[in-house]
């Protein structure tokens, strides 16, 4: 595959800028073209050893901060769609829902669909 001079100029300044920013710049970045890309993620949420709860469809999950000093909060939050039946696909009943975790008390594991 050939490449055009405007996706080589736009390959070159992307790198100049990551070189100059510092690792935790990159780590927004990276997030942030994540976001824009989108994934297919999955939550899944324990009790003990017991799954009780998948969310499917997930794009993305964010760390919640207050609104007065721009502090991290310690939960987590995103929208996705609640797997009622722990097939991984998204049924016609099952409904698109906003979710909170908490970093102290919740058993979860995030990660991507590839069912």
């Amino acid at each position: 595959m050939k490449l055009k001079t405007t996706q080589i100029a736009i390959i070159s300044v992307a790198t100049l800028l990551l070189s100059g920013c510092t690792q935790e710049g990159q780590n927004k970045f990276s997030r942030a073209m994540q976001n824009w890309t989108g994934t297919n993620g999955v939550l899944d949420v324990y009790a003990g050893d017991k799954l009780v709860k998948r969310f499917i469809g997930i794009d993305k999950i964010t760390t919640a901060t207050s609104t007065d000093n721009n502090l991290e909060r310690p939960y987590r939050f995103g929208y996705g769609y609640i797997d009622e039946n722990f097939n991984f696909k998204i049924d016609n009943d099952e409904k698109k829902s906003y979710f909170e975790i908490s970093d102290y008390s919740t058993n979860y594991i995030f990660y991507e669909n590839n069912h």
